[in-house]
């Protein structure tokens, strides 16, 4: 089902009469609008997590209860992405997207309002139904709306929004929390909501509605992916903190998930209409970047994940402190990324995709070795390496999706890689959470067989310990047990902490291997110059 709002890609173009090179002020208007919604809906995945403690205190939550507040956020966006194809098709894209940013902003004044748990977990999904389908329609803008040869400069912007939202997402809430108080990190996207709203407007033409595509629909296959994608994503997000098939609840997901996924390819496969194209995956390029899409979120949210929660537990930072160190894996891909952009005209894009693959391995290969000590002079250097190859992987693995796409499936296209971007998110915490749990439990165990009281040099700490709480007026027994539990929360520190380091390394690994996936690519560049269009 093709979108009126489809314009040719660069295979179909170069067999048809070129089209104008100049983009006009209203089309970068909303092409700008998009990404600026795109990044809004990023930037609320992570938002909370700086500010949650606070937000669990309002709501008279606990830390297992609230993962609710950001798994909700998650179901419901990598459920809407995948629809959003056929909604702009229903409702016509310039519509569609003035509507549900509105939505958006409504449930997120909801959100700040919240009187208690539910309510605000109700408000969340909503929050992600409506604010989920910016992100996919930002990619299609760039196709449908951008000549082949800007494209390049729109996929920059695309990239920067995607790389960048999860970095500054723990920084903004921090901030604003710290000054004005946890709703504040919902009510402040009123700003660019209201921008996205104008730009829209002005920048679309109206598109035509047509409302019996919704009676036409594949309402079996969307019900199918609703619960398969849903149900994957409160699997993975719950997993860790119900010792995952040890639990019964995490068994049924893991079913239904299963089940789900299993009848969503299907139909799809089946149907010669389906609301959003699985054949897709066929397309080699296609699986290609889809698949490091994957492990790029892994790295994206798993970094936003690991780093603030040892800045918090292990160096005691504050959120404005956390964000203050995050935010250098941000900053500079403000400068990086139009470089990248020139270069991926001219240089073969698996080439800039190892590169950036290559620095974000070695950032995190660089954040291996902390210690108790570590804080932000430490890290700076690592962030910096970060935000330098970042760039490069999110702009080109966009052009590899986008290459050789027909016009009909760019929609599509958007739709399933960054659903599998946000996929792979959900994985990597999930796995990096369960790493962080395993991987204590066993430094615990291989430093406990060192400290012990039969040590010399622990039996000497723990006599100087007694000794100054028994100076500070603690009777004996007491001062005894205190200066135990000193020597037991230090070896869990240390516990900790090396299982952070394993976690980055995990990370590295993961990026690492996939330059080699690379291979397998075709060689990409994106189109530039008059008449550019052919890959």
């Amino acid at each position: 089902m093709s979108s009126p709002t489809n314009t040719m890609t660069a295979g179909a173009m170069a067999a048809a009469p070129p089209i104008s090179e100049k983009v006009d002020l209203r089309t970068w208007i909303a092409v700008a609008a998009g990404m600026l919604g795109a990044f809004m809906a990023i930037l609320d995945i992570q938002i909370t997590n700086a500010s949650l403690r606070d937000i669990l205190g309002t709501l008279s939550a606990t830390q297992e209860e609230g993962s609710w507040i950001s798994t909700a956020y998650l179901c419901a966006e990598i459920v809407v992405i995948p629809m959003t194809a056929l909604l702009a098709r229903v409702f016509g894209m310039r519509t569609y997207m003035m509507g549900t940013t509105a939505l958006f902003l409504v449930f997120s004044t909801l959100c700040g309002t919240a009187w208690n748990l539910e309510s605000m977990i109700v408000f969340r999904a909503l929050q992600g139904f409506t604010g989920g389908a910016l992100i996919p329609m930002a990619m299609t803008l760039v196709m449908a709306k951008l000549p082949a040869s800007r494209r390049s400069i729109g996929m920059a912007i695309f990239g920067l929004t995607a790389t960048l939202a999860p970095a500054m997402g723990p920084t903004l809430g921090g901030f604003l929390s710290e000054i004005y108080g946890w709703p504040s990190i919902f009510y402040i996207n009123w700003v660019p909501g209201l921008l996205l709203i104008g730009g829209i407007w002005w920048g679309l033409d109206r598109s035509p509605s047509d409302l019996r595509l919704l009676v036409k629909a594949d309402w079996l296959g969307i019900a199918m992916m609703a619960m398969g994608l849903g149900c994957l994503t409160i699997f993975l997000e719950e997993g860790n903190s119900k010792d995952w098939f040890d639990s019964n609840f995490i068994i049924l997901f893991a079913a239904l998930s299963l089940i789900g996924l299993v009848g969503w390819a299907a139909t799809s496969l089946t149907r010669p209409d389906p609301f959003v194209n699985l054949r897709l995956y066929g397309q080699r390029n296609f699986i290609v970047a889809t698949i490091l899409s994957a492990v790029i979120g892994m790295g994206l949210y798993g970094s936003s994940f690991l780093l603030p929660l040892y800045l918090g537990q292990i160096a005691g930072y504050t959120p404005m402190q956390i964000g203050e160190v995050i935010m250098w894996a941000g900053l500079p891909q403000l400068f990086i990324m139009p470089f990248a952009a020139a270069l991926s005209s001219k240089v073969d894009n698996r080439i800039l995709c190892s590169i950036g693959l290559t620095l974000f391995g070695i950032s995190c290969l660089m954040n291996s070795h902390m210690d108790a000590s570590t804080g932000y002079d430490q890290l700076f250097w690592s962030q910096v390496v970060r935000a330098l190859g970042q760039p490069f992987i999110m702009l080109t693995l966009s052009s590899f999706a986008m290459h050789k796409i027909a016009p009909a499936d760019t929609s599509s296209a958007s739709s399933l890689f960054n659903m599998t971007r946000n996929l792979g998110g959900s994985i990597g915490i999930a796995m990096l959470a369960t790493t962080l749990t395993n991987r204590e439990h066993f430094h615990s165990a291989i430093i406990g067989q060192s400290v012990t009281a039969m040590s010399a040099p622990v039996q000497q700490r723990l006599d100087q310990l007694t000794q100054a709480f028994v100076a500070s007026g603690i009777d004996p027994a007491t001062a005894a047990n205190q200066a135990l539990s000193v020597i037991d929360r230090v070896v869990r520190r240390e516990a900790y902490v090396m299982a952070y380091n394993d976690g980055f390394v995990i990370m590295a690994v993961f990026l690492f291997a996939c330059v080699g996936a690379l291979l397998f690519a075709d060689n990409v560049k994106a189109p530039s110059g008059p008449g550019a269009g052919a890959h």
